[in-house]
């Protein structure tokens, strides 16, 4: 095996065990990877080489020792830049945090590291993971490794680029309204938006604490799952993060599973494209599940404003301090949405609030009523252009935008878990994707479905180191 050789994480794992591969060796070769592609995806804030190397050999010299190792000993990952690590820089991709450095390390990355996995640097993101687009004021947006004129999708800008790109294997994101989903669905990669709750968010960066979720990006549904079960489970540092129902493992027999479409406001605007690659899952899926065609149609307010509110009213709290000492030091974009949270009455906010738990039973109801995993589009559109998206340049953007995260935000209000994979390209070699939805705490459905699927419609890498189209 090359260490150059695209392969999974447990391919690449046991690669390092069987002792066919060192884990110095494979971690060189990412940091070759990231170095080379700086320039041409700017996914990374920082390669940090130095520490990466000394960890792949502590890795090697366990091997060595016979001590016990991990699912991912010696395999080379990147994350977004907001998990903190004790004596490293979490920048959140920010001006005011870029020299802070953590005096703790997260909860996720110490379960990280303790599966043996090692970081090689911190990855681009919207700045405070504010912004679907990708954009970012102080470090230049991440590239889309598909067609760099096209966004990757934010926040997890820099996540999506150097997995799609084929970088690392698997990176680490957060969603608060779409920020793993939607970079995911724009470089061609999987993204899992776990039950809120699920995962610890001790040590990582907080937006809304009511949505804020941590999950993986990766190129396989069995591998971004693999890392949401190293990172799952309660914490009794963050009392948010529940011992609920078991993360179950994935199931090979989806057979008896019901699956359905969801409709009304999941299929209003649709491009061409994004209609027949639903049709054409509709079409596998039949073979594989029981199939239900289109889900009852649940009537809703305009959830995606509803997330909007709660979303903006709770980062407006968690920025007060700042946007009063230095509200300079904030990109204009990001700025201007904070000004606007801090002006949302306490009763629309409480009221936003309110109203989640009723949705949250009406869908469940009424959608799940006779069916185990739903499935809708993750946009309804290809990938945008950066052109139509770049902040005062386009009188598009915010009609773009807001389109952008209308299938996504609902499902961060209500908590619910979401798997996005890609499921067809355009003919310009754009990826389409869906999101595939369970009830709480039934990830395993979810991913049991989007695996089934993802080896049914066997769809080639979109991108890889070697295959990335020039800026138009």
């Amino acid at each position: 095996m090359s260490a150059d050789e695209p392969c999974s994480l447990s391919e690449a794992a046991d690669a390092v065990k069987a002792g066919l591969i060192s884990a110095v060796e494979l971690t060189k070769a990412a940091l070759d990877r990231a170095r080379k592609s700086q320039h041409q995806l700017n996914a990374f804030i920082e390669i940090e080489e130095e520490q990466t190397l000394r960890a792949a050999r502590q890795a090697d010299d366990a091997l060595a020792r016979g001590e016990a190792t991990g699912v991912l000993h010696g395999v080379p990952l990147a994350h977004k830049d907001m998990y903190d690590r004790a004596g490293f820089v979490t920048g959140c991709g920010s001006k005011i945090r870029a020299t802070h450095r953590a005096t703790q390390t997260s909860t996720v990355m110490q379960r990280l590291e303790t599966a043996g996995a090692i970081s090689i640097g911190r990855l681009n993101m919207s700045e405070f993971a504010m912004g679907p687009t990708g954009y970012n004021y102080h470090h230049g947006r991440a590239l889309n490794p598909i067609d760099p004129a096209r966004i990757t999708g934010g926040s997890s800008s820099g996540s999506g680029s150097a997995v799609g790109a084929g970088v690392v294997l698997a990176a680490l994101g957060s969603d608060t309204g779409g920020s793993i989903r939607l970079p995911a669905a724009c470089c061609g990669v999987v993204g899992i938006k776990p039950t809120q709750g699920r995962v610890s968010r001790h040590g990582v960066m907080p937006l809304s604490f009511s949505q804020d979720c941590v999950g993986p990006l990766a190129r396989s549904v069995e591998d971004a799952y693999r890392i949401l079960q190293i990172i799952a489970g309660p914490d009794g540092e963050d009392t948010t993060c529940v011992a609920a129902l078991q993360l179950e493992p994935l199931t090979e027999d989806v057979s008896h599973l019901r699956v359905g479409l969801l409709g009304g406001m999941f299929e209003q605007g649709l491009d061409d494209v994004v209609t027949s690659a639903l049709e054409t899952c509709a079409l596998v899926l039949a073979k594989e599940v029981k199939w239900l065609g289109k889900a009852a149609t649940v009537e809703m307010p305009d959830i995606a404003e509803l997330a909007n509110v709660v979303a903006m009213a709770e980062a407006g709290t968690v920025h007060f301090n700042w946007m009063q000492k230095c509200p300079e030091d904030y990109g204009p974009q990001i700025r201007m949405r904070l000004s606007q949270s801090l002006a949302i009455p306490a009763p629309i906010y409480l009221r936003a609030l309110q109203m989640r738990s009723v949705l949250l039973e009406s869908f469940l109801t009424v959608a799940f009523g006779s069916a185990d995993v739903l499935i809708a589009p993750v946009m309804p559109f290809l990938p945008p252009l950066s052109s139509e998206v770049d902040v005062g340049t386009s009188a598009r953007m915010n009609t773009v935008v807001s389109a952008m995260t209308s299938f996504t935000r609902p499902f961060s209000f209500l908590g619910l878990p979401v798997v996005t994979l890609p499921v067809a390209a355009s003919a310009t070699d754009l990826p389409i994707a869906i999101q595939v939805i369970a009830r709480p705490w039934r990830e395993d459905l979810a991913a049991s479905v989007a695996r089934r699927l993802e080896r049914c419609l066997a769809l080639p890498a979109f991108a890889s180191l070697s295959t990335p189209r020039s800026a138009a």
